[in-house]
């Protein structure tokens, strides 16, 4: 299950819960009661290998194909 960040806009009270997709944000400070927001971090994903541009894929997957059809041809 993910975890969400919050922050009081009254009294800037900041905890961090564990809540599923399909539950309601939380809106009620527990300390003061006040009105809370989602705080919204920077995700840290790193794409790592070939395979995530449109060129990789294209040039791996067009030498795939001729060197499999140059292969079968040869092998007849």
């Amino acid at each position: 299950m993910p975890k969400y960040d919050y922050a009081c806009t009254e009294c800037g009270h900041t905890f961090e819960t564990v809540q599923s997709f399909s539950e309601d944000a939380l809106t009620e400070c527990p300390r003061c009661h006040g009105r809370l927001r989602k705080v919204f971090n920077a995700v840290g994903v790193q794409f790592k290998g070939s395979g995530f541009y449109k060129t990789d894929s294209a040039g791996s997957s067009s030498s795939t194909s001729t060197s499999s059809a140059s292969s079968s041809s040869t092998d007849s």
